[in-house]
């Protein structure tokens, strides 16, 4: 909800492409540049206390935000200002997300049993996939019924919110005990990553697919200069993916995917990239928005099964660097895919960027899937022999 609120915001003072571009590269400086350091911190960490710890961040970062939106700020500090300190805040949070992702990540694993792990990769990608679909819808029917300023707000009011249900868990034990040197310990999560093939074409797969096919960035150009749809109509777009991505998520956890998932995870990023040429090449509302549908359940399937492979793979003492380097591939795929498409769409034109994009995802796919034959063909009962075994060392 947030993010669509930003990205309207930005381009509705702005009025400029390039300018949504760099909210995406905002987010993703820190979240590379931090994101090692992070999972080092968060293996030698409590891990309920971090996700409190960021909630909390979060709510300060928001507060900040909302701050802009009045009408007081924007006069007292001008169009310009106002939006060097949204990319700040942005910046911030950006951090804040680096310890997250690993916190949740290491607390999952904690949490949920092992032999549960594909089924509740699954709910929880539905509960994100959830927030995935109502926040857009909820971010533009705010901004259509109430403006700016209320949705912004409302942000605040459900980050406090958020607090609540972690209070519930209770404090977990720290797993990684042992002091080793700073630097070997942040490359311990990247060294684990490379030595898996699967886990890594697993991540080289989706970094690139997404930082070529990613149009979501690009909505508000396609809202107000290609569909010429109102706010609602934007709310609808931007949580379009979320739609399909909960709908095909829903069917996963009771219908879990048990065989081949290496060689349906090839199927499903392909559909993703032909999903978006075609918003890409659309001027109708009701296809752009089927095909952003469809992109998010193709999307979906991939994020389930890359997902268990990273939790599968991953000994609990590790986690938290993992997801630290999964977080940089995610991030380099989504934010810097936004920077990648703003800066796209200003040389090519928004229809050329978003269908380049998507025909370089086809080439990723292609290479991806001669290249790392540990991933075409990984299965579930085989995650032992996918990953490198621990040293007597790590073991102890």
């Amino acid at each position: 909800m947030q993010s669509t609120i930003i990205y309207y915001w930005v381009y509705h003072i702005t009025n400029d492409k390039l300018a949504l571009g760099f909210v995406g590269l905002a987010e993703v400086i820190p979240a590379i540049g931090c994101s090692l350091f992070a999972g080092h911190f968060v293996d030698l960490s409590e891990k309920r206390k971090m996700v409190l710890f960021c909630i909390t961040s979060y709510i300060i970062t928001g507060t900040c935000l909302f701050t802009l939106t009045t009408s007081y700020a924007f006069a007292e500090l001008g169009m310009h200002t106002v939006l060097y300190l949204i990319y700040f805040f942005v910046f911030c949070g950006g951090i804040i997300r680096t310890f997250m992702g690993p916190s949740m990540f290491s607390l999952f694993g904690l949490v949920v049993p092992r032999e549960h792990f594909p089924n509740g990769t699954s709910w929880s990608s539905m509960a994100w996939q959830t927030g995935a679909m109502l926040g857009p819808l909820a971010g533009g029917l705010m901004i259509a019924m109430n403006g700016i300023v209320n949705g912004m707000f409302a942000v605040i009011v459900i980050q406090v919110l958020l607090l609540f249900p972690m209070l519930a868990i209770k404090r977990k034990p720290i797993l990684k005990q042992e002091k080793e040197p700073f630097l070997q310990s942040l490359s311990q999560g990247i060294k684990f990553v490379v030595k898996t093939p699967a886990l890594f074409g697993a991540q080289m797969l989706d970094m690139f697919s997404v930082l070529f096919g990613g149009a979501v960035a690009l909505l508000p150009v396609y809202q107000k200069e290609i569909l010429h749809v109102d706010e609602v109509g934007f709310g609808l777009l931007r949580s379009a993916p979320g739609i399909g991505a909960l709908l095909t998520l829903g069917l996963l956890a009771f219908l879990p995917l048990k065989t081949y998932p290496g060689r349906k995870l090839f199927i499903a990023v392909t559909g993703f990239a032909l999903c978006i040429i075609g918003f890409g090449l659309s001027t109708n509302f009701i296809l752009s928005f089927a095909m952003l549908l469809l992109s998010g359940m193709f999307d979906a399937v991939s994020v389930v099964i890359r997902s268990t492979i990273l939790q599968l793979v991953t000994p609990d003492h590790m986690r938290g660097r993992v997801a630290s380097v999964n977080t940089i591939f995610v991030s380099s795929s989504n934010e810097l895919g936004d920077f990648e498409s703003g800066v796209m769409a200003h040389w090519l034109g928004t229809v050329r960027a978003v269908v380049v994009g998507g025909c370089l995802t086809l080439g990723v796919v292609a290479v991806t899937f001669f290249g790392a034959p540990k991933l075409r063909n990984f299965n579930y009962d085989s995650e032992d022999e996918a990953s490198p075994q621990p040293s007597s060392k790590e073991k102890e």
